[in-house]
This record gives C-alpha cells, sequence and structure tokens, in this order.
C-alpha cells in the first residue's frame, strides 16, 4: 500500500505552503497519497481536501465565536478522517488554535500516527506555555526561523531548522522595467503598494483607513502613484465596493502577478503577518498597520510579550520599520510616516534597504519545502 499523509492548513498562507510542500513531497514520492483540509492552492496540487476553513480565516476570540460550529463540525470530521486512513503522519502547518487542539486528540486516540509541525505557532510572541503541550504531543518540529529551533532544543524537543518557505515565491520574477512598461510607469514615479490583508476582517477593518491616508497622501504629492494589492481569497467585489468612493485616487487593483507589482514600489503599507516578510525579501521598505476588535486587541495586548507585532521587527530584533495597531492605524499616522520616508536623504533609505536584506539573510536557504519534505520521509520511513 502506498504511504499515505494528511495535511492541515487552516489560513490562506497555510494553503500556498500546503501546496508548495505537496509538490516537495510528491518529487521524492509520486505514489505518496496526500489529503486534508486546505484551500485551492492545496487542491491544485493534487491535495484531496475534505474541508476548506480558509474562507474563515479569523483571528480573534470573538470572531472565532461566530464560527464556532464550523470549527468544532470540522475538528471532528478531521479526527474521522484520521481513524479512517490511518496514515503515517499529519502535517499540521501553523493555526495553533486547531492545530494544537487536534495534536493532543491524535496523541491520545491515534497515538501510533506521526504529529509533524510545519511552521511553528509562534509561542515566542505570546501563549509560552504551549511549549509543554507541544513537547507532549508533537513528534517534530519543522521551523522557519532559526532563533525557533533553538528554542525548541532548549526545552527538549525535536525540532529542524528548514529555511523559510516564503523565499521559493521569488525565483521567477520578472524584470523590474518590464513590469513598469506594463503598467505604465517609469522608474522615476514614486510607487506605493497597499496591502490590506488577507483576512476578510482586516480588509474591511484596514482599506478605508488606508485609502484615507492615501487621499492625504495623494493632495501632498499628486505624483504617487499607488497599487493595491489584492489577496487571492479576498472577493475582488469586496475590493470595488470598498473602493467606490475613491476613484479620485490614482489606483490600480493587482489581482495577478502581485510579487512582481510590489517589486516595483517605492514603499509600501502592509497588514501585519506574512506580506511584511515577503516584502522585506523584496528589499521594499515598509510600515507594518493593523486593526482588530477592541476586545481582540485588549486581550492580545494583555498576552503579548514583545515589543513589536510585525514578523519584520521579530526576525530583525528591532524595530526596523513603523508600526501603527489599533488607534494608532488611521490615516494621519499613515500619511505623515510616508512623507518622513520620502522626506529622508538616500543614504537613510538605503540604510532601511540594508537592514530588509538582513532579514531576508536571517530566513536561510530558498529550499525550505525541499527540505521539509525530506524530514518528513526519514520520519515515516
Amino acid at each position: 500500500m502506498p504511504k499515505s499523509i494528511i495535511i492541515i492548513a487552516g489560513e490562506p498562507s497555510a494553503d500556498m505552503h500546503g501546496a508548495a510542500l505537496t509538490r516537495a513531497l510528491k518529487i521524492s514520492n509520486p505514489n505518496l497519497v496526500i489529503s486534508g483540509i486546505g484551500g485551492p492552492q492545496m487542491r491544485e496540487a493534487g491535495v484531496k481536501t475534505f474541508a476548506d476553513l480558509t474562507q474563515y480565516a479569523v483571528i480573534g476570540f470573538i470572531e472565532v465565536l461566530k464560527h464556532f460550529s464550523i470549527f468544532k463540525k470540522t475538528f471532528e470530521l478531521t479526527l474521522l478522517q484520521i481513524k479512517k486512513e490511518q496514515p503515517q503522519a499529519v502535517i499540521l502547518i501553523d493555526y495553533p488554535g486547531f492545530n494544537l487542539r487536534l495534536a493532543k486528540r491524535i496523541k491520545q486516540d491515534i497515538p501510533k500516527v506521526k504529529v509533524i509541525y510545519y511552521i511553528s505557532p509562534q509561542i515566542w510572541a505570546w501563549g509560552k506555555k504551549r511549549i509543554n503541550l507541544i513537547k507532549q504531543t508533537v513528534d517534530k518540529m519543522l521551523v522557519v526561523f532559526k532563533f525557533e529551533e533553538t528554542m525548541y532544543k532548549e526545552n527538549g524537543i525535536d525540532a529542524k531548522f528548514v529555511g523559510h518557505p516564503l523565499l521559493e515565491k521569488f525565483k521567477g520574477l520578472k524584470e523590474k522595467k518590464a513590469v513598469l512598461e506594463s503598467m505604465n510607469l517609469s522608474d522615476t514615479d514614486k510607487i506605493l503598494s497597499i496591502l490590506p490583508g488577507s483576512r476578510i476582517n482586516e480588509v474591511k477593518k484596514l482599506l478605508p483607513v488606508m485609502l484615507k491616508g492615501a487621499t492625504a497622501l495623494q493632495k501632498k504629492m499628486p505624483e504617487i502613484k499607488f497599487l493595491l494589492i489584492r489577496a487571492l481569497n479576498i472577493n475582488s467585489d469586496l475590493i470595488r465596493g470598498i473602493t467606490h468612493d475613491y476613484r479620485h485616487l490614482n489606483l490600480k487593483i493587482i489581482d495577478k502577478n502581485t510579487y512582481d507589482a510590489r517589486n516595483i514600489s517605492s514603499f509600501a503599507w502592509v497588514c501585519s503577518g506574512t506580506a511584511t516578510l515577503e516584502t522585506a525579501i523584496l528589499g521594499i521598505p515598509m510600515l507594518v498597520v493593523y486593526k482588530t476588535s477592541f476586545l481582540t486587541w485588549f486581550t492580545t495586548k494583555l498576552l503579548i510579550e514583545l515589543p513589536y507585532i510585525g514578523l519584520v521587527n521579530v526576525v530583525a530584533g528591532k524595530k526596523i520599520v513603523p508600526e501603527f495597531i489599533q488607534y494608532h492605524a488611521n490615516p494621519t499616522n499613515l500619511f505623515k510616516a510616508t512623507i518622513d520616508f520620502f522626506n529622508l536623504n538616500a543614504q537613510k533609505q538605503d540604510d532601511i534597504k540594508q537592514a530588509l536584506t538582513k532579514v531576508k539573510l536571517n530566513l536561510g536557504t530558498s529550499d525550505a519545502n525541499k527540505n521539509a519534505a525530506q524530514a518528513i520521509a526519514a520520519l515515516i520511513n
């Protein structure tokens, strides 16, 4: 019988990573049977999905409660599938609220199944007590930051640093000149990319703030051009609905080749999350912005143990780009920070870009999925 694994990816970014990991696994073992929870990218990669939670990607207690019945139903369905298929391993990708509970139940109900965690929960930011649960339930941690490997090993957990899978996304970038020409832009234009997030709630809260900030900026800098980067899982109707009243902006909505578009930017406004690392890899100066419900923000503020939340700053170990969170995430602050950046001399702008280059170097090699696939194969064989 061919070997089988189940991959659990509950969010759009995890869907992307799950798809890339699937392709890497299939190269070394074409007969490997892969099923799981995932979205369109994993299905395209050949994963037989029995549930899709990417459309319910939310952050915060209130937001989770609204969809609790769906999460509970999917959780029970997943356990049934694992018991039915008896895979060699279950691969958990980030998504700790769901996946850590699942890991615990797997070890209780189906202990012979290996539990492998790819892309660690951010326990270094908050919830460090979860490391004990990980030690009890996870057979192998495949981590994407070097400091995570050190942290887990110090706590007696089998961990391997494989590099960051985001680095693989930028291998086939088009030349900037060709991208600029395709958009009727020039290399002397000031271009600002707007990334309002990959979750519906993020876009609803952040995009209006960003558009108001862009309006103020365009009045001050009439020559500026805006690129609104739409995440694949965000419905274009939602974007068009929010931007309808901002037709005065020199704004292009980018639906395809979004990395190429971002790569020609002079500056970016980025929703906190994976996108900040992507922007850092491209070497684009940015500010980080985030806004959520009051209760979620208040509770998270009590729990978080770092002085910043942007992954780009976490990896750098210091604040190298500005962060505007919750009430500080307002049009005036976005406007002022952007004007401050464009008023910097060339040397100071270059210093920011050099700091971003160091962040990229800290992410390791561009073979994360290949390395992860090899580690998984070694464990299940």
